[in-house]
């Protein structure tokens, strides 16, 4: 499932290419995705400008000039992907699902094998208050997002750090790779108990997370399988990845030390997989 930096590496891409395009037209080639797609969608978006493209956790949040936002999430195979005016445009795939086409000729196409994703149109008053956003927790490459905040929502919970750090009431955007990425560059164990990350172990958590999130946008994001970027590119980060997907293999710091063989383990926590140095991570 693509996590906070796929879904901003998307963002990006997006507005790059119809941040100030007036949509000329929506083709719909499917009824629902997770969900019903909204009533009258097509009619709905013709002739809106796109005014702005906002992220929050892991939606894509497409503001509209009719005062509506189109409330996106990509679910576990979604993708957009953006034709350039005047370029050459491949017949429709099959799951190519939504196609939205611009007054200056750019052609967007949403594309969801797996059809996890969703699309919502919203009142823009409305956003903030839908199921899926009012009780997100906070941003974690906000300004508002450190050590004390992190350690107020993760204050007498019993449940381990990793799964705490899925819950996206504690903190929005989080998926597993980028959590086990994080916990490994913290020094953090995924097993221990998510009430003990007060004080300096939440400060250094924090940090680690912004730290992952921030190199992780700047390679455009992971492409293990589905995401690719709006312009069809794949994203690099799966190329530095420290621990995840790599069992029985060196971390950078035993690497460096010689420190034991194999140190990175899996185990398994609420179904999935996590990735750990067994030396470093307490």
């Amino acid at each position: 499932m693509p996590e906070l930096p796929e879904v901003e590496t998307t963002r990006k891409g997006l507005l790059k290419a119809i941040e100030g395009d007036v949509i000329r037209g929506v083709e719909i080639h499917t009824s629902a995705l997770r969900f019903p797609l909204p009533d009258n969608m097509h009619e709905r978006l013709a002739g809106c400008k796109v005014l702005d493209i906002a992220r929050r956790a892991k939606y894509l949040m497409i503001r509209l000039s009719n005062g509506h936002e189109l409330l996106v999430h990509l679910g576990m195979s979604g993708r957009f992907q953006v034709f350039s005016p005047g370029s050459a445009k491949p017949p429709r795939q099959k799951h190519d699902h939504v196609i939205f086409r611009t007054r200056r000729g750019c052609e967007v196409r949403f594309n969801d094998p797996r059809r996890f994703g969703f699309m919502a149109l919203l009142a823009t008053t409305e956003v903030n208050n839908h199921k899926f956003i009012r009780d997100l927790g906070p941003e974690p490459l906000g300004n508002s997002f450190n050590g004390p905040a992190l350690a107020a929502k993760l204050y007498g919970r019993r449940t381990s750090i990793k799964s705490a750090l899925l819950n996206q009431k504690i903190v929005a955007g989080l998926g597993n790779i980028y959590v086990c990425e994080a916990l490994y560059h913290s020094n953090i164990s995924p097993k221990r108990g998510a009430y003990t990350i007060q004080g300096v172990r939440a400060e250094r958590l924090a940090v680690s997370i912004k730290h992952v999130l921030l190199l992780a946008i700047s390679a455009g994001g992971s492409s293990l399988r589905d995401f690719r970027h709006a312009d069809g590119g794949l994203g690099y980060f799966q190329h530095q990845f420290a621990v995840y997907g790599r069992e029985r293999e060196y971390c950078p710091r035993c690497e460096i030390t010689d420190r034991l063989e194999g140190c990175i383990q899996r185990i398994s926590q609420s179904g999935r997989s996590t990735f750990f140095c067994s030396q470093w991570q307490r």
